[in-house]
């Protein structure tokens, strides 16, 4: 089985698009996980500089965030289709409010289904605070009634709603590493959804846990003779990279910290 890793856009917006590509190739990634503009001009230009550069493409969806359900419908629908316009590998997704009810997030599930079934572009959900799949116990819930629901594992956001390291809540971690089809390689602790630095000996029960759990996903995957597994270091940008007081400067390098956790999984599971 092969592992394909993948840089976020996340915290390179600034960057642009060309330079950010050829970092990304020059630093060993595989592919770009990213969302994309409805302008149309826009859009092709991102989708020629990974076809320019040789990388693979994993749509990113996080944007839909209105309250009124009807409208968050629509405009969920409507990321969602620009989204598989651009043919990629598969469209990971921010699902929903974890304060609408199962049945509204449900709707939500089963629009994404259709159109994934409409497209041809596979949609995983991505587990991640405030939406319906921000904890583990939550999460069993859908994965039990849903039985073709996949998901991209961002353990890091649960460690955090249950300020734990899930010990007392194998069985749901076992369920969703079952349905696991892509990974955010982040690295959550009790008190936060990341750790400020994966290099440093006093955050090692925090990434011993998350290799565990990556581990499991690995070892199924093979299991299934799977010809690919993806993997996103998504490391994220400030807030979630802690920055020092008053001079607001980031505590470590976010890109420095991506690329390593690329290479050590890369070694890990070569």
């Amino acid at each position: 089985m092969k592992v394909l890793f993948f840089c976020p856009r996340w915290g390179q917006e600034t960057v642009e698009w060309d330079a950010f590509l050829q970092k990304v190739k020059q630093a060993g990634y595989d592919g770009v996980e990213a969302s994309l503009p409805y302008d149309e001009k826009g859009k092709a230009s991102i989708l020629n500089g990974l076809e320019k550069y040789d990388l693979q493409f994993i749509a990113q969806h996080y944007e839909t965030t209105e309250k009124e359900f009807d409208i968050h419908y629509k405009q969920f629908e409507q990321r969602l289709r620009n989204l598989a316009s651009g043919n990629p590998l598969f469209i990971n997704t921010q699902t929903g409010k974890d304060y609408y009810t199962f049945e509204q997030n449900k709707q939500l599930i089963d629009l994404a289904r259709t159109v994934a079934n409409n497209t041809g572009v596979k949609i995983l959900h991505e587990t991640h605070r405030g939406k319906f799949s921000f904890a583990a116990h939550i999460t069993s819930s859908y994965l039990e009634k849903i039985e073709d629901l996949r998901i991209t594992l961002d353990i890091s956001h649960w460690c955090n709603t249950a300020e734990s390291f899930l010990h007392d809540q194998q069985e749901a971690v076992d369920l969703a590493i079952s349905r696991t089809d892509h990974i955010h390689s982040r690295v959550g602790y009790p008190e936060g959804p990341q750790i400020t630095d994966p290099r440093a000996p006093e955050w090692k029960e925090a990434l011993d846990f998350h290799l565990s759990c990556w581990d499991k996903v690995v070892a199924k995957k093979q299991a299934e003779n799977a010809s690919v597994l993806t993997v996103t270091s998504e490391f994220g940008a400030p807030p979630y990279l802690p920055l020092l007081p008053y001079t607001k400067q980031p505590v470590v390098s976010q890109w420095d910290v991506n690329v390593f956790m690329m290479d050590l999984l890369k070694e890990r599971y070569r």
